[in-house]
């Protein structure tokens, strides 16, 4: 298949790395296509410009690691002008339609963080005007309010791990965590992967979480994994 992640910052692909490298092993075509600069996530001085090549320098970094050809990654900077909204929307359905994925992977619409609605929100606008026939994986995020689980990848203290050192390429973000939260961007995001396989009940102490959703001629209809 052509899979297509929708990340809405950089970052976001880590999230759900245990799941997307089992789909690499696999020999799927990932593709990744990183949405804003997400300089706002990156603290002390400096410029926007700065701050945004930070951040996608950690992304780079981070896809090596893991193994995706560079030609694979993608920064949009979408949604940054007020004044370029039309333009920015065009440059994602272009990006789309060039593709034409047959799994998207993106975060939950019910989320308090206003750029991961408004990427499912643009999403699924786009598969309506196209009439896109396709699968979407809603994946679980520390800001999602509530979600379906309708499809699971779980994971042990290996792969863990592994999915340790790919989060912490983000330093930044590492940074940030430790200083807003008092805890690190990977054990967020490990913390909240445990929660999820307890309370799914698996065996395997850890486990990313999915809401299914099929487009048909660009009509969600909800699915049970």
């Amino acid at each position: 298949m052509t899979v297509l992640v929708l990340a809405p910052h950089p970052d976001d692909f880590d999230a759900i790395g245990v799941t997307l490298r089992r789909l690499h092993e696999r020999r799927h075509e990932l593709h990744l296509a990183v949405l804003t600069g997400g300089a706002n996530g990156v603290d002390g001085a400096g410029s926007r410009d700065e701050k945004t090549a930070l951040r996608e320098a950690e992304q780079r970094d981070s896809c090596r690691f893991f193994g995706l050809d560079a030609s694979r990654c993608h920064f949009l900077r979408l949604w940054e002008d007020p004044l370029a909204e039309a333009r920015d929307d065009a440059r994602l359905r272009a990006h789309i339609l060039g593709l034409r994925p047959e799994l998207v992977f993106m975060p939950h619409g019910n989320d308090s963080n206003a750029t991961h609605r408004r990427t499912c929100q643009s999403f699924c606008s786009i598969a309506a005007g196209e009439r896109l026939t396709l699968q979407a994986c809603l994946n679980q995020d520390a800001k999602t309010l509530g979600m379906r689980s309708d499809l699971y990848t779980g994971f042990d203290a290996d792969l863990a791990d592994w999915k340790v050192q790919l989060l912490r390429h983000h330093r930044s973000q590492q940074q940030r965590n430790l200083r807003t939260l008092g805890i690190g961007f990977d054990a967020r995001v490990l913390q909240l992967n445990r929660g999820a396989a307890a309370s799914l009940g698996l065996d395997e102490p850890y486990a990313e979480v999915f809401e299914l959703m099929r487009f048909v001629d660009g009509v969600p209809q909800a699915e049970r994994g």
